[in-house]
């Protein structure tokens, strides 16, 4: 027994504790009937009201996972009450709301919910309407097959989900519906957008010029020329026109000087400069009415994979394998900024005139935004979970799409915030190219080609390039893609050695090529369920 404070303590506040610390002792330790008694009474009851406020807000914000038998016994509220309230308090209150709402649904009453509007439904999407199929089916007076959903109310929103179909007893037709079906108010948020229509593309024509895999290419400001840049350290510059065709003459001139492949091009839009970055850790600035290297652009302390001109200024953003972005200045040959940050290697960098006016994507899976006056990060993009090896823009709107062996994913070029996913491509995605009429090619490491809407992310053409007679057949990949300045040529640098030209299909149309609206309807509801 616990010992008893004895009655000339004083009465301090020390007693005081020391009288309830003994006090709850006794209650916790003392085993005979009275202690388990006050012990029962430490806990307070529950308060049916509150749990019922309760559950009814979690159903209302779309309940996560409901039982297909919560409260859905064949007793009514009244013979559970008579019965004395069996079951958890929790299926109680979901019984209770379900006959609620069944009574609302029979006498057609409308609730804050869900309101019925003429000509469309308005309704607060996710919520999830706790009811067995056969009771709605007996207040709306409506049938299903046994594979289809029915729609209880007309505008309403409320999907029936049916429950298991059983014989009827002998002699009578027809099948009975067994409970435990639930109800589940259909999302208004999973909208189907309507894709553009495109036409696919085919090859053309095939060069093969270089001596290695092809790893760059830039389209000249005019539209004229195009330079490809591979593993063989050199640059070639193809006659546009003639290259289309397939002439024997379309190679105009090959430049020298890099020791290493060649990862970036970039023609300036201002000055008749070429410039040229490699994994032999140079940044070159070609001009080209000499052909010879004018500057020099010396800081990278391992190869430079991605280059890129600024659009109104010059400047020069070259990444590389020392994790860095550097910002040079076009004229004094002088590094402006070092953007750090990346723990892996920077493998793509975009450009823009307004902020954030320098966009990276790096190996080590993520994206950043760049204040270029304060050379400082704005935003760092943590949604892949694979290198990001790919970045391009459209110039119709402020956006720009990312490229990783995860998914393709489009972003709001101001702030970085994610607008949704192109799922589909089962490769790494070594390159991505756009057009002006909304056309995205996403190019993977094992030569398929997937050709997507910019808009609405529908895949309309999955291709897969050919290597060329003699040469492997995993020397399939593409390295490199561009679209020229028209958008009615496509340039793809690729492992065979080879560059080949693509176009659209001159006789394609929609009738011949229709879009799959039935499966593309499909993926977008699944994806809608789906959390990234």
């Amino acid at each position: 027994m616990l010992p008893a404070m004895s009655e000339n303590v004083p009465d301090t506040a020390v007693a005081r504790s020391a009288r309830m610390s003994l006090k709850r002792a006794r209650i916790l330790f003392d085993s005979d009937t009275g202690g388990s008694r006050a012990r029962r009474a430490l806990v307070p009851p529950v308060d049916k009201d509150l749990h019922r406020v309760a559950v009814a807000r979690r159903v209302r914000m779309g309940y996560p996972v409901v039982p297909a038998d919560a409260g859905a016994s064949t007793d009514t509220a009244e013979g559970r009450k008579e019965k004395g309230g069996g079951g958890s308090l929790t299926a109680q209150v979901l019984a209770e709301l379900r006959e609620e709402r069944l009574r609302q649904l029979r006498s057609g009453e409308t609730t804050g919910e869900a309101t019925a509007v003429e000509g469309g439904s308005k309704a607060a999407g996710g919520q999830l309407v706790v009811h067995r199929e056969v009771d709605v089916l007996g207040a709306t007076k409506s049938a299903s097959r046994e594979d289809t959903p029915t729609v209880a109310a007309p505008g309403a929103g409320i999907l029936a989900l049916p429950g298991q179909k059983v014989k009827s007893p002998a002699g009578n037709e027809g099948e009975a519906v067994k409970p435990g079906g639930i109800l589940v108010k259909k999302s208004a948020t999973a909208k189907v957008p309507t894709p553009k229509w495109h036409a696919p593309w085919r090859l053309t024509t095939v060069l093969s010029s270089h001596l290695g895999w092809v790893r760059s290419v830039a389209f000249d400001p005019t539209n004229d020329m195009f330079a490809t840049g591979g593993a063989d350290r050199v640059i070639k510059i193809f006659d546009l026109a003639k290259a289309c065709v397939g002439a024997d003459d379309a190679l105009k001139i090959t430049l020298t000087g890099h020791i290493s492949p060649i990862r970036g091009l970039a023609f300036s839009p201002r000055h008749p400069y070429l410039f040229s970055a490699g994994e032999d850790k140079m940044v070159k600035c070609w001009d080209l009415e000499t052909n010879q290297v004018v500057r020099h652009y010396h800081g990278h302390l391992s190869g430079v994979f991605s280059l890129k001109l600024h659009p109104t200024l010059d400047l020069l953003v070259t990444g590389g394998r020392d994790a860095v972005a550097r910002v040079w200045d076009m004229r004094t040959k002088r590094q402006v900024h070092c953007l750090t940050g990346h723990d892996n290697t920077v493998g793509a960098v975009l450009t823009k005139s307004v902020d954030p006016q320098v966009i990276t994507g790096s190996y080590d899976t993520t994206i950043k935004l760049w204040d270029l006056a304060a050379g400082k990060c704005m935003t760092t993009l943590t949604h892949h979970k694979k290198s990001v090896r790919a970045l391009c823009q459209p110039s119709f709107e402020n956006t720009f799409l990312s490229g990783a062996a995860d998914a393709l994913k489009k972003w709001q070029g101001r702030d970085g915030r994610f607008i949704k996913n192109f799922t589909g491509h089962q490769a790494v995605v070594n390159a991505l190219a756009v057009n002006d009429d909304g056309v995205i090619l996403s190019a993977g490491d094992n030569g398929t080609m997937n050709f997507w809407d910019y808009g609405t992310g529908y895949c309309f053409q999955r291709t897969e390039t050919v290597a060329q007679p003699g040469s492997l057949d995993a020397e399939n990949g593409i390295f490199a893609a561009e679209f020229d300045l028209t958008g009615t040529r496509l340039i793809t640098c690729e492992a065979d050695k080879t560059v080949k030209i693509w176009k659209e299909d001159d006789e394609a149309s929609e009738m011949s090529h229709p879009i799959d609206v039935a499966g593309w309807r499909k993926k977008c509801l699944s994806e809608a369920k789906q959390r990234f």
